[in-house]
């Protein structure tokens, strides 16, 4: 531990800032947690382990290396929030890229993440190298057609058969590729980090405290919040969408985007044993991407990046030369702060569904579920398209988290210790939990949020995950 900063306050009790709390206890600091709601982890929805980055064709090949390493090291952290069922990439017959522009970055994705390996066989959390990818040419679909669906797939192409069956080949190029890349959980992540934060007695956990204001004296920090004046030598600002508005409150001018998006929460009990599948498609476009992600007992997240769906008109705000706080239209602030009307919900919900029923056509019988899993994302600098990105240090004992990604939490925290100027070991040593425990409190917190508690649930735990 660093002798002259003892005292460290973070503000925003997301996965960036929970996570670094976690850690930074770990290694013996006194911490205070600021979280304006009351409970951890409840901003932007994530569902997908970014093991490759394949679904963002727009990325350069840096990014998705990037990517794959950093969701190797999260999964090492947080291990009980993955969920090992692979992802088809599918692209439409409509899309502007083929299956073999992909190719040539899936074989370099797998080459590192084969040198990964070979570094430290402790990187190997999704299978063997060789099983990275996998492509599934119509003969080969057409026959898994043929088989019984399973109740609980157990190989690589006992996950295809459902797919074979519903899917409508003829509007897909294929092959189709199967993708070592896997669900993240967040209610469990909300759960296990609440329930392990507590625990500490370094830490100090205030849900539903919001800091008014932040000063710079002397060399320490002041720091108001509902609570009270506290003083602090190191502060750091994981406020996500609102990390503008502790800048402007300490004078520090940068540009940054903010971007409002939903995530629809559906049902459909006919489709059984489906691995998350992407539809590739141009962003903004009523082509664009397709997102099927699957739950328990026909539980399904939805995005189509579309203006209609998960997107939105005017839902993307820059900062200005007066803030650093990008501002968002009234009427997103509005669900932001107060929810949805469920007219609307359900609109976007169904646009949702005959999105993916383009390509499922059975899908078209689902119904919507619950409200939108919905947020804000922080993207810094100006570049929409921009995926890694970790944390930035604009003055004195002061971090600013500006993670995109939940997978770039680990390399965020690694920069945050050594600002600190920590000796690093044992950082990436897994968050041992109650497995029970943490999913009944799951539950608990979904419900409280109006969702399913199915989707605190695992679909397939890591001791069914695909072995070849």
């Amino acid at each position: 531990m660093s002798s002259t900063i003892q005292k460290i306050a973070i503000i925003g009790g997301g996965v960036a800032g929970a996570s670094t709390a976690l850690i930074l206890a770990r290694y013996g600091y006194d911490v205070t947690l600021y979280e304006a709601r009351d409970s951890l982890v409840s901003g932007p929805p994530f569902c997908h382990l970014h093991a490759g980055g394949n679904l963002y064709p727009d990325i350069s090949d840096e990014q998705c290396l990037d990517l794959l390493k950093q969701s190797i090291d999260f999964a090492k952290l947080y291990p009980f929030i993955v969920d090992y069922r692979p992802t088809l990439i599918a692209l439409p017959d409509t899309c502007e890229r083929s299956v073999s522009d992909l190719l040539p970055r899936l074989k370099r994705l797998q080459s590192r993440y084969r040198e990964l390996i070979e570094a430290d066989p402790a990187n190997a959390l999704l299978g063997d190298p060789k099983h990275y990818f996998r492509l599934y040419d119509r003969k080969r679909l057409e026959a898994l057609s043929a088989l019984p669906t399973p109740d609980q797939p157990h190989t690589f192409d006992e996950w295809l058969i459902a797919p074979a069956k519903m899917l409508d080949l003829d509007k897909l190029q294929l092959p189709l590729i199967l993708v070592q890349e896997y669900g993240l959980n967040l209610f469990l992540l909300a759960s296990a980090l609440e329930l392990s934060l507590k625990q500490f007695p370094n830490l100090a956990l205030h849900l539903k405290t919001r800091a008014k204001e932040v000063k710079q004296e002397d060399g320490s920090w002041s720091l108001t919040s509902d609570d009270g004046v506290a003083h602090y030598d190191y502060l750091i600002n994981a406020c996500g969408y609102q990390t503008g508005e502790i800048d402007d409150m300490i004078g520090i001018k940068d540009r940054r985007l903010v971007e409002f998006k939903a995530a629809y929460v559906t049902q459909c009990p006919e489709l059984t044993a489906f691995p998350e599948i992407i539809f590739h498609g141009k962003r903004g476009t009523p082509q664009g991407m397709g997102q099927f992600t699957p739950y328990p007992q026909g539980h399904f997240q939805l995005h189509g990046m579309t203006k209609e769906i998960t997107l939105f008109e005017e839902g993307l705000a820059q900062s200005s030369s007066t803030s650093a706080q990008p501002r968002l239209k009234p009427h997103l602030l509005h669900k932001l702060n107060r929810g949805w009307r469920w007219k609307t919900v359900e609109e976007r919900s169904k646009r949702a569904i005959s999105h993916l029923a383009r390509f499922i056509p059975a899908f078209q019988s689902a119904k919507p579920a619950a409200k939108p899993l919905y947020g804000a994302q922080q993207i810094p600098g100006d570049n929409p398209d921009l995926r890694v990105a970790e944390v930035s240090f604009p003055t004195d004992n002061y971090a600013r988290c500006e993670i995109v990604k939940v997978s770039s939490v680990l390399d965020m925290i690694k920069a945050i210790l050594a600002d600190l100027g920590v000796e690093q070991s044992d950082l990436l040593k897994p968050l041992k939990v109650d497995e029970k425990e943490v999913e009944a409190y799951a539950k608990e917190i979904a419900q409280q949020r109006g969702y399913p508690p199915q989707m605190a649930s695992l679909l397939i735990p890591k001791q069914l995950q695909c072995k070849e």
